[in-house]
Order: C-alpha cells, then sequence, then structure tokens
C-alpha cells in the first residue's frame, strides 16, 4: 500500500522500497496498489492495460498521481479512435490483460510484458502499445518543432 501521491513531496521512500522490492524479485519495475489494494501506478510511471482492443486506466481518485504524459496519451486515445476508460482495476485484471504499458517522462510509452513471472499477451510490445507509442513520438516531434 502507499501514500497517497497527490502529497507530492520530496519523499518518494514509498517508491523506492517498491522498487527495491521489485528488484529483490527480479524485476525491473513495482506495480503499486492503493490502500483499497487496487492498481494504481508504478513507482515513477502510469500503468494502463488493454483488453479487447480498449485502454483502461486507473482515475485519479484511485490514488494515483496523474502524469502529464498519461494525459498526453489519454488524448492520443481519443484521437486514434481507441475506447478509453478511467476506472477502478483488480489487480487479478492484470492476469487478464492482453497488453500492459507503463508511461511517463522518461519511460514515454514502455511495454510490460510480465507480471509477477506471467507473460503478458505474447511476451512483446502489443500492437495498441506500439501504436500509442509511435503516436506519442510523433506528438513530441510536433511539439517541439521538429
Amino acid at each position: 500500500n502507499m501514500l497517497p501521491p497527490a502529497v507530492k513531496s520530496m519523499n518518494y521512500l514509498n517508491n523506492i522500497l517498491a522498487n527495491i522490492e521489485a528488484t529483490k524479485a527480479g524485476a525491473g519495475e513495482a506495480i503499486m496498489l492503493n490502500a483499497e489494494g487496487e492498481v494504481a501506478e508504478a513507482t515513477g510511471d502510469n500503468i494502463f492495460l488493454v483488453r479487447d482492443g480498449a485502454v483502461s486506466t486507473p482515475p485519479p481518485e484511485a490514488g494515483i498521481l496523474v502524469g502529464v504524459t498519461r494525459k498526453v496519451v489519454c488524448g492520443l486515445c481519443e484521437g486514434l479512435g481507441i475506447e478509453l476508460r478511467e476506472r477502478r482495476i483488480a489487480v487479478e485484471e492484470l492476469f487478464q490483460a492482453d497488453e500492459i504499458f507503463l508511461t511517463g517522462t522518461a519511460a514515454e510509452v514502455i511495454a510490460v510484458t510480465k507480471v509477477n513471472g506471467q507473460v503478458i499477451g505474447d511476451g512483446k510490445a502489443g500492437p495498441v502499445t506500439l501504436q500509442l507509442l509511435k503516436a506519442f513520438r510523433e506528438f513530441i516531434r510536433q511539439e517541439c518543432g521538429g
């Protein structure tokens, strides 16, 4: 369980401890749960699931820090005609997802291929993740005047 991320301070102890735990387990990242035991976010990134072509992400009221990259990707979903659902996500849904990806300033849009050792989808970045990564990079290129 984590502290409310909206309490943005210089205290990232929650995130650091989760990352240490993930590293000890041989994982590259930790998925953090809120006080209700629902999926909230990763240690430095927002999380999205893809199931049957629709994208789901926890809403702000699930205790997430609403990232800038998350906002952009949500807008890209709308522009690309990809159904986006902001909703509470149970842990079990991670294992039923066709794709999972994270968004963040450094990560951009990055696929999650395993959760607790279970392969997600076919173990590679899926088509929706790749479509959003391409659209995100194009968005950045245009915004930066490139």
